[in-house]
């Protein structure tokens, strides 16, 4: 298992909205995230911040994730939920969210 921590900025006047979508999160999104090793994900907000963290319980990450990104219903959760974000300047090519490093985890 691997832990993920990213992070994004969230749009001040789409963050009501925001909070409303993902109380009711699509079952077929919910199943592919499954589907995709994913456990425990959460989402977290701060200043106008979002971070997610998630545990990785697979043996290909970028397979599952392109599996993820394949998918049309998640395609289109995304293009929802990205047009309500504004990704970090200093992410690296090809994330939209950051991906913070791990520095401290008591198991």
């Amino acid at each position: 298992m691997k832990r993920y921590g990213r992070a994004i900025k969230i749009k001040p006047e789409r963050f009501e909205e925001y909070k409303k979508i993902h109380s009711e999160v699509w079952p077929e999104v919910l199943k592919t995230i499954t589907e995709c090793n994913i456990k425990n994900f959460s989402i977290y907000h701060k200043d106008g911040w979002l971070f997610s963290y998630f545990e990785y319980m697979g043996n290909d990450f970028e397979k599952d994730m392109r599996k993820m990104a394949k998918d049309p219903v998640s395609q289109k959760w995304q293009e929802i939920c990205g047009d309500m974000q504004i990704p970090p300047e200093n992410r690296k090519d090809g994330e939209w969210w950051a991906v913070m490093e791990e520095v401290f985890h008591q198991g």
